[in-house]
């Protein structure tokens, strides 16, 4: 099939958006934010059948193979958010942890695709506060960043000050990237003016760390409360939108990242800053992998497949690209605990 069939059929089915315009973002810009327009998110409307069909395509009109599919899984790795988020955590789990982030594909399958050039590295470390010093240290020198959870992660209802006054903590602990759960109540009772403020306020205390927004879609109700939410905090000035905490019955789905991605769109071609997209929580396959890619390419450009506009949040997913990669490498498939995490 060729791509100009392919792109045909992608307008009969669902149209995806033109290519954002050259010149049109500030590149490298951190979103400041902007005033709440609550006019703008009134307005928001989802054709909830249009984007379920938009989703269901995205793994079905175009097909990834052999060297583009390798090529394609390494760049998913340079945008995995390596995370561990369990009540049994400790130092030294997160110290192998870390060790992975490193070299998270085997050196002998970096040799075969020619890539064994330290350029593969995962995106960032992620988690729970506590453990946020002994990542900055078994990081060192590695300029992978840590992110910590914070601000009450996974519900979020602690007050205010006790929120702020973590994140301020796992800031000074050396974390350079904060991920923040927002009060799904703002969400569900319309009090958009409550969320900006929230956000603006974790934004504030985050200082030069970058602030990712967790909005909990599994708990939103409709892809228009995504929608807005979403909106919201990029007002607020957040770096990133994320779906989900990994916590929640159900996580990211692909609906809510074509939502979510719009909402990103729309928010830098009304002001030409870029900000990033990570869904989190139940992606664990390479496949999985690729159809979210595929996803920000065709929603959002070429330019949001990097680690500073688009992330995985996952734990399993490397595990089964590096097996994925082998058998690219060998032409077989290896049991899946040849791939430990760490």
């Amino acid at each position: 099939m060729s791509d100009q069939t392919v792109r045909q059929r992608s307008r009969s089915t669902a149209p995806t958006a033109p290519p954002l315009q050259p010149g049109l973002l500030r590149e490298g810009a951190r979103n400041p934010g902007m005033p709440l327009e609550l006019d703008w998110v009134r307005e928001v409307r989802i054709n909830l059948s249009a984007v379920e069909r938009r989703a269901a395509t995205l793994g079905t009109r175009r097909s990834v193979k052999k060297a583009w599919q390798a090529a394609w899984l390494l760049k998913a790795v340079t945008c995995i958010d390596l995370t561990t988020l369990s009540g049994d955590d400790t130092p030294g789990r997160v110290r192998r942890l870390c060790a992975k982030a490193r070299h998270p594909v085997r050196g002998d399958i970096l040799d075969a695709l020619g890539m064994n050039d330290g350029s593969i590295r995962v995106a960032a470390v992620c988690v729970y506060h506590q453990l946020v010093e002994a990542a900055v240290q078994a990081l060192a020198g590695s300029g992978i960043p840590v992110a910590a959870v914070s601000a009450g992660f996974p519900h979020g209802l602690n007050p205010l000050p006790q929120r702020l006054q973590e994140i301020h903590a796992s800031v000074e602990a050396g974390a350079r990237e904060i991920d923040v759960v927002v009060t799904r109540g703002h969400v569900l009772t319309g009090n958009w003016e409550a969320l900006y403020e929230e956000v603006r306020a974790f934004r504030d205390a985050c200082g030069d760390a970058h602030l990712k927004t967790i909005l909990a879609t599994g708990e939103l109700a409709t892809l228009r409360n995504v929608a807005r939410a979403s909106l919201v905090c990029m007002m607020a000035g957040a770096d990133f939108v994320k779906t989900s905490t990994g916590k929640e019955g159900v996580n990211a789905t692909l609906p809510v990242g074509v939502a979510m991605a719009r909402a990103v769109r729309a928010y830098a071609e009304r002001t030409g800053y870029a900000v990033g997209f990570k869904p989190a929580g139940g992606i664990r396959t390479a496949k999985q992998s690729l159809v979210w890619l595929i996803l920000m390419k065709e929603e959002l450009g070429t330019g949001w497949l990097t680690p500073e506009l688009f992330r995985f949040g996952a734990s399993s997913l490397l595990g089964d690209i590096e097996r994925q990669l082998e058998h690219h490498v060998t032409g077989r498939y290896s049991a899946q605990h040849r791939h430990p995490l760490a």
